[in-house]
């Protein structure tokens, strides 16, 4: 695979952007952030400087609040996170380092995905060289009022661990299952303090914005998807790795990047995320039309796109975990479906059945895992009807029509 560090953030000088923030208040920082437009960088796309400053306005018992990097990348197709790990990882702390400044943290936790374990020593190692020159721990640049220290905590492979409550519950030593909300977790998060959690590529990009300045972040991208965003893409292409590009790129334009050829479609956002036909790669890559974490996964002319739905269903009945019905058995119904299609005995009632089962998945699900799950599939039914119905056995003619 050929990974290329992500140029902009390349660029940016080690400790420019912390020197920055420092010469401001906390809600000088917070307030820069909210100026620059950036959305989290994880999926989600919650509005950072606002996830902040609810941080800093929230009541802390005994006064702590916590910043928490959600290091765990398990979303099938991406692997963006692991290169700003491997080779900017100084940017990712300095980036946690201002967001404990600027919410009123002393302590921030990089959440690490379990098969990312090779990475912790020179992980360690940089937090190591970060205190030794007085960057973190106590007196941060000088400051005597100003502490602030990162410790890494290894997770332990389970993929719903991404979405934040159940991280959070992992790290107080429970089993990773999501919360329900509110209390969210900027008032009430871990061990019960105001908790900022963000992704790696956020904290990047945090000490890129407080560096190069607000203007220049929202200059990037579009009116409601600001600044550039780094892409994991993989698949049928003849060039994967990792791109950075300004949002409200085209899928075409990606793509013609990454070297795909003849492309059927393409899956915006990993395993939870949308199957877009090639008649549709138009569309832009933003929070407002196709938005994604971070993987753009190219499917080829000659796959078999049930055969990628149902490797894609696998991941999910073996990564619920089993707290909520409709997950816990959605998934399991939805595989049993796809397989059933591509052997040719799904009748188009049943077909329906599973259509239905996928929208009662998405509002009732407990957390994103179940409700994201049944995206790929049911995109592939409406995109692809043509191709999904020559699977169909051929009883029920008239009702065929009315797809």
């Amino acid at each position: 695979m050929s990974v290329r560090t992500p140029m902009t953030l390349a660029g940016v000088e080690v400790g420019r952007g912390l020197r920055a923030a420092l010469a401001l208040d906390p809600a000088g920082v917070v307030a820069t952030v909210k100026d620059s437009g950036m959305k989290g960088r994880g999926g989600a796309g919650f509005p950072t400087g606002l996830k902040w400053q609810l941080a800093a306005a929230a009541p802390a018992p005994g006064g702590q609040r916590y910043v928490v990097c959600n290091a765990d990348e398990g979303e099938p197709g991406t692997f963006k996170d692991r290169v700003l790990l491997d080779e900017l990882a100084d940017l990712v702390f300095e980036g946690m380092t201002i967001a404990g400044y600027a919410i009123g943290s002393t302590e921030g936790i990089v959440y690490l995905r379990a098969e990312y374990v090779y990475l912790l020593a020179d992980l360690e190692e940089c937090l190591t060289r970060r205190r030794e020159a007085g960057l973190l721990g106590a007196g941060v640049a000088g400051r005597a009022d100003l502490t602030f220290d990162i410790t890494i905590h290894l997770g332990s492979g389970a993929y719903v661990c991404g979405e934040e409550t159940a991280l959070i519950e992992s790290l107080e030593g429970r089993r990773g299952e999501p919360r329900n909300r509110p209390p969210f977790p900027v008032v009430k998060g871990l061990h019960g303090a105001p908790t900022v959690v963000n992704n790696v590529e956020t904290f990047a990009w945090a000490a890129a914005i407080m560096a190069k300045g607000a203007d220049w972040f929202a200059r990037i991208g579009t009116d409601h998807s600001t600044g550039p965003k780094l892409l994991s893409v993989s698949g049928d292409v003849a060039r994967p790795g990792v791109y950075e590009f300004p949002l409200g790129v085209s899928i075409a334009d990606v793509l013609e990047a990454a070297g795909a050829q003849d492309a059927k479609a393409a899956i915006v956002g990993g395993a939870a995320g949308v199957c877009v036909p090639a008649a549709s790669f138009g569309r832009a890559i933003s929070y407002e039309d196709v938005s994604t974490g971070g993987a753009v996964i190219v499917i080829g002319p000659y796959r078999d796109l049930l055969e990628v739905a149902e490797n894609l269903q696998w991941f999910f009945v073996n990564e619920s975990c089993g707290q909520c019905t409709p997950c816990r058995v959605g998934n399991v119904k939805l595989l049993e479906g796809i397989g059933m299609l591509r052997r040719g005995e799904c009748s188009l009632a049943h077909l329906e059945d599973l259509i239905k089962l996928g929208g009662t998945m998405r509002v009732a699900s407990k957390c994103g895992l179940g409700q994201a799950s049944p995206n790929v599939f049911l995109s592939i039914i409406e995109n692809y009807r043509t191709e999904v119905l020559g699977r169909v056995p051929a009883t029920g003619s008239a009702r065929r029509s009315e797809w």
